[in-house]
């Protein structure tokens, strides 16, 4: 068996060297290719010069893409009943006389081998998953569908063939990934996708996808896997708009932001909501009762009035003198104007202009009026002129309406206690209390929904475009300026022009791509949107997000009983019915491929004693000692105690992670108290020290780092080899959804080290 086996190897080996070989001429191609493009630089026509920078851009990304699909090339081969073979990959490859070498796995040639059953084979007789490191074949597994074709001595693991029946699909491959070491950055399943996540990434285009599943069921991963397979089912559709990722943290995004690029992906918008608005880095903090009450979809209605409200007629007539003559602001024009003004549905900013020109042209009929002589059309004009510029004038009518940017409305309105109390009379007071704050406090994620909604009522300021631009003027003028002064230093005069040099200067970076554009540009609207740990997103920020996909294509994934902000949502059908009108529909996924069912199990009766709505899910995995309880007693010292115990239990798990290949990572999460005295420790520890690189709080978090210590909010969306879970009583203080997280991330074992009793559930019996 073992000689059938080396010839299977060498066979399979012989393709992987073909299809390695075929990379290697596409890269060397299209950089030659790039390189031939950038060798002409930006002269010619504007049209010549455009093309050259649309043939680049498609180079590098083509690049991109060939350099991204290194690691596991081809994975999979299906074995026909018309006796052909397909091999499966992160993409797809041609032969120089365009005979197919390798299908894309998103392709519909490639969809049976994540579908295929023994009861149903799709005509697929055999699936083999190809086990590789590096560019060498170490292993095969085959999974016959065809049972007539069984034979005894046959290469591959055979026996595998039942547990398709049983709905896990190259059960050794996925089981062997699930055991692999953690690194500091998430890996992709394309080689392992199961037949109930396959169905979830090939689903329609149309509508709003909720994905709901336990944790560690791979909603991040199907998130993933689904955008990249969209991407390429719907190209034309999608590559103009783009598609934007949400997750909940940046953490998390650099957890994942090597899993597209590796399923031949380069072009997926990636960010949080608290940096969804330009201009704008969300990092204050604020107590989660006032992030509760500016989650509230009322708070559209208060934003709406705050406006509104900005829009004011005076009490009284002010008098200007203009050129010796008296001009009256009276409360009657500014009301026809204001009228008139809002005649049409148009922002804030931009009706405004239709104020300010009916109130001059008012204002000028008086001054003419006081002439007592006919004046010429163009002399009209420079009176309005004369009007506008005057002082007075400009300050009376920006009082009557102010223009505004969306920063200085927000914060007017949640540090004025008058301007949050006229604006918000269905919040009581102490709600009021809650969210006023100093001016000028850094921003919360809370506040971004509500600077979203502040600039689509705004919209932009005239004066505000007109001073960008002057800006771009004047930028132009100081490239032009140094250039003329290159050209003279150079002696290079009368060679080139100081024109062309400029524009030389400014072509050297890099043109910006769709999603550059779209991260750029607040109204930029996406052909679909993909949200990671949706559950935590207010009804203030569902708004936001669909401002920014009218076509309502979304994918939505997350996980209601793991919900730990305070404005989230416990219940899709509540969150999402008034924002999508009841036009979303529900795929769930059943199957914990991450966590030991030891460890499954307990976190799944602490959830139902505390009340959450968590999902019946199976855990595929049974790891012996994965669940590791340690009680301390407290002593005098209780703190101490409990840090000691940590300590030592941080030991043995590193240990116990520890190989030569630089995979395995360790977790601490605990509440930011309980973690302080452990924090300590680590950082005056030469060798935990030098595991966890940089320990100390409010630093960031090294994913890459052997050992990290996290909040359970921080953890979400992450996983690691062992986690040492620190006072879960603490930690369900803060939340029953942060005690699932915490229990939930670890893919081998989950080391509790607690002096305070146990939550309800948590041990058998208990």
């Amino acid at each position: 068996m073992q000689g059938r086996l080396q010839q299977e190897l060498e066979a399979e080996q012989a393709v992987v060297d073909v299809l390695y070989a075929r990379l290697d001429a596409l890269r060397a191609q299209t950089r030659e290719r790039l390189r031939a493009v950038r060798r002409t630089g930006p002269s010619g026509s504007p049209q010549n010069r455009s093309e050259r920078d649309a043939f680049a851009t498609l180079y590098e990304d083509r690049l991109a893409q060939l350099e991204a699909v290194e690691d596991r090339l081809a994975f999979g081969r299906l074995d026909l009943t018309d006796d052909s073979a397909h091999y499966i990959g992160r993409i797809g490859l041609n032969d120089e006389d365009h005979t197919s070498l390798l299908t894309d796995w998103r392709a519909p040639a490639a969809q049976a081998f994540y579908r295929a059953t023994a009861a149903h084979p799709d005509g697929v007789t055999r699936r083999r998953h190809l086990v590789s490191r590096g560019r060498v074949v170490t292993g095969v597994e085959d999974e016959v569908l065809d049972l007539s074709l069984l034979v005894e001595g046959s290469a591959g693991q055979s026996t595998h063939a039942g547990a398709v029946l049983a709905g896990l699909s190259g059960e050794g491959a996925l089981l062997a990934a699930l055991a692999a070491g953690r690194t500091g950055h998430m890996g992709d399943i394309v080689a392992t996708i199961q037949a109930e996540q396959d169905a979830i990434i090939r689903s329609e285009l149309a509508g709003a996808l909720v994905v709901q599943g336990g944790p560690g069921t791979g909603k991040t991963a199907v998130a993933l896997h689904r955008a990249a397979y969209l991407l390429y089912a719907h190209r034309r559709l999608l590559e103009r708009s783009g598609v934007l990722l949400i997750g909940p943290s940046r953490t998390f995004l650099h957890y994942i932001d090597q899993v597209l690029p590796s399923l031949g992906e380069t072009g997926v918008v990636t960010t949080t909501i608290a940096d969804l608005f330009p201009g704008v880095s969300a990092r204050g903090d604020e107590n989660p009762a006032a992030t509760a009450v500016k989650g509230r979809l009322t708070m559209a209605r208060v934003v709406e009035r705050a406006v509104r409200q900005r829009q004011r007629v005076p009490q009284t007539e002010t008098e200007v003198r203009v050129d010796g003559r008296t001009i009256v602001i009276r409360p009657a024009d500014v009301q026809a104007a204001m009228s008139r003004a809002r005649r049409h549905p148009r922002p804030h900013n931009l009706a405004r202009v239709t104020f300010v020109r009916e109130m001059l042209q008012r204002l000028g009929e008086q001054y003419v009026a006081q002439l007592g002589y006919p004046i010429a059309p163009e002399e009209r004009g420079e009176i309005i002129d004369e009007l506008r510029t005057t002082r007075e004038i400009r300050i009376a009518l920006n009082l009557a309406w102010m223009p505004l940017t969306p920063e200085k409305l927000i914060d007017d309105l949640l540090s004025r206690p008058h301007r949050l109390e006229a604006a918000a009379p269905e919040l009581s007071a102490e709600e009021r209390a809650l969210v006023l704050r100093a001016p000028g406090s850094p921003w919360t994620e809370s506040d971004v929904p509500l600077l979203d909604e502040a600039a689509e009522l705004l919209g932009e300021d005239d004066q505000a475009s007109r001073a960008l631009a002057h800006a771009d003027a004047e930028r132009r003028a100081g490239e032009l300026d140094y250039a003329r002064q290159v050209l003279e230093s150079t002696g290079s005069n009368g060679i080139v022009s100081a024109e062309v040099l400029a524009d030389r200067f400014t072509s050297t970076g890099p043109a910006l791509t769709t999603a550059e554009r779209a991260a750029a540009d607040r109204s930029w609207t996406y052909g679909h949107v993909v949200v990671d740990e949706a559950q935590e997103l207010s009804a203030m920020a569902w708004r936001m997000l669909l401002r920014r996909v009218p076509t309502r294509s979304m994918t939505v994934v997350g996980d209601v009983a793991q919900t730990s902000s305070s404005a989230g949502s416990r219940s899709w059908r509540a969150s999402l019915d008034p924002v999508l009108r009841r036009s979303w529909r529900l795929a769930e996924l059943t199957v914990n491929y991450r966590t030991p069912v030891a460890i499954a199990d307990a976190a799944q009766r602490m959830a139902i004693a505390a009340h959450l709505p968590v999902s019946t899910v199976t855990s595929a995995r049974t790891t012996p000692d994965s669940l590791v309880i340690d009680r301390v007693e407290p002593g005098a010292a209780p703190a101490a105690a409990l840090t000691a115990a940590a300590i030592h239990h941080v030991r043995a798990a590193l240990d116990s992670v520890a190989d030569d290949t630089g995979t395995g990572r360790v977790a601490v999460i605990g509440t930011a108290a309980d973690l302080e005295g452990i924090r300590s420790v680590v950082a005056t520890d030469d060798l935990l020290g030098s595991r966890a690189r940089n320990p100390q709080a409010g630093r960031g978090v090294d994913l890459d780092a052997p050992l990290t210590l996290l909040t359970p909010r921080q953890s979400k969306g992450l996983e690691f080899d062992v986690v040492v879970l620190v006072e879960p009583a603490h930690v369900l203080e803060a939340g029953a959804g942060d005690l699932y997280v915490a229990m939930t991330r670890p893919t081998r074992q989950l080391r509790v080290v607690h002096g305070s009793p146990l939550p309800d559930g948590f041990v058998v019996g208990a």
